[in-house]
């Protein structure tokens, strides 16, 4: 494989992505709201000559190239995040900005960037002739992330009966490459009280006040330790192979957190006792934990039983802009690659051909990347959790951008991420068809 010819190519091509980015941060698409960037996208597919381009019921779009044996997938969701509190950014959100390194704008980093390199980098397989019948390539703009992590890819694969050989994802890396990461999900806790007048509060049964103790044991079920004298050991646990038979996985990819992220109550008045009160936690899952554990484990809690609380799952089935509804139980797994894994092998015999054995990045931040192991996992969740957590179908990440950049106020890529990933894209699966 010439790899300085892909680089070279690649290279040319960064004022074409550089286009490209900027037209889709210029249209607002927030979860269920892409329908713009997704024609914008299937027309640049068009352009650079992808031999099929399909956009599904659910409003994903599909481009093929190549015709060859072998499906291997790029992901790269094309849904973002609202901005916020306008006042926080020092720049129009979608109107952006473009210096001779940077382009700023929503979406920039999480993730915009990802299909503008993924779409060059299949152009460039075809370039190169690097297309042959042992594969095709099949980039996928992905709607919905946002709202619900692997949504969009339960469809691809169950109702679309699209199934790769492995799927690279092109969340943002920082520069490296991630085979894994924790798991999430979101769940309910309800407890009932009995509504009083606010002057005799001894005459109800305040809700309020259980659910405070319930607080606190979820608190506890956090940040303690795992102490044989805990009543509740705290989450640290599955880092231990006394606890947990995946305890290294665990360790590689980080304990598990709990926290709570809303609370809701009811009652007849402001002078009154609530009869009822309720709050969302935010699950992530390490190795070793499963829907299930995570739920239990919140049932068994102290005061929960005490309480005889309501302990239970979401489910999202909000409709994705084309109106389909395709419910789901908001439960993301947790899922990891090995490091000797095949697909693992082939992006970095591809990244190391190309850059060498660390990260590279603009001069802003490549001190922050090269001081971090070239292959890590992502701190947050992404559709993997649906490609590989749900259905084992293997994925690797790597992807233009930086994780702090997600959902951030003033966000930013680097023209040099969206170049360098476009050419490891193109590089990756002739090298892994090759080792097969």
């Amino acid at each position: 494989m010439n790899f300085e010819q892909i680089k070279s190519k690649s290279e040319n091509y960064k004022e074409d992505m550089t286009k490209f980015l900027r037209d889709l941060v210029a249209i607002p698409g927030e979860s269920a709201e892409e329908e713009g960037v997704i024609k914008r996208i299937a027309e640049e597919m068009e352009k650079v000559g992808f031999n099929k381009v399909k956009i599904d019921p659910m409003g994903n779009v599909l481009g093929y190239m190549g015709t060859g044996k072998t499906l291997i997938g790029f992901d790269a969701h094309i849904d973002t995040v609202g901005i916020g509190n306008r006042d926080n950014w020092n720049f129009d959100p979608y109107e952006g900005y473009e210096t001779e390194t940077e382009i700023g704008g929503r979406g920039t980093s999480d993730q915009l960037g990802g299909i503008v390199s993924s779409v060059y980098g299949a152009k460039i397989m075809k370039d190169l002739g690097l297309l042959n019948e042992k594969y095709t390539a099949l980039v996928v703009g992905s709607v919905q992330e946002e709202d619900c992590d692997g949504l969009c890819w339960e469809y691809i694969i169950k109702e679309d009966k699209i199934r790769p050989e492995f799927v690279v994802s092109t969340e943002p890396t920082d520069g490296g490459i991630y085979r894994g990461q924790r798991g999430r999900m979101e769940i309910r806790v309800d407890v009932q009280g009995v509504s009083c007048h606010g002057s005799a509060p001894e005459r109800g049964d305040n809700a309020i006040y259980k659910m405070a103790e319930i607080l606190m044991n979820i608190r506890d079920l956090n940040e303690n330790d795992a102490a044989d004298d805990k009543e509740i050991k705290g989450l640290v646990k599955m880092l231990d192979e006394k606890y947990n038979p995946k305890f290294k996985e665990a360790n590689f990819l980080g304990r598990g957190t709990v926290t709570t992220s809303q609370i809701f109550y009811t009652s007849p008045s402001r002078c009154a006792v609530a009869d009822s009160c309720s709050i969302s936690l935010d699950r992530r899952m390490t190795s070793g934990e499963t829907w299930e554990s995570c739920l239990e484990e919140i049932r068994q809690l102290p005061s929960v039983k005490k309480y005889n609380a309501k302990v239970s799952m979401y489910n999202y089935d909000r409709p994705s802009y084309t109106g389909l509804v395709y419910p789901i139980e908001c439960y993301f797994p947790t899922w990891v690659i090995p490091e000797d894994h095949a697909v693992t092998k082939a992006l970095e015999e591809a990244y190391k051909g190309l850059y060498g054995t660390t990260r590279i990045g603009a001069s802003e931040n490549e001190a922050m990347r090269k001081a971090r192991p070239l292959t890590d996992k992502w701190t947050f969740s992404t559709n993997g959790v649906s490609i590989m957590g749900r259905n084992g179908i293997p994925v690797i990440g790597f992807g233009p951008g930086a994780e702090a950049q997600a959902h951030a106020p003033n966000e930013k890529t680097w023209k040099s991420d969206l170049v360098t990933c476009a050419a490891v894209y193109a590089a990756v699966p002739t090298l892994y068809i090759n080792n097969k």
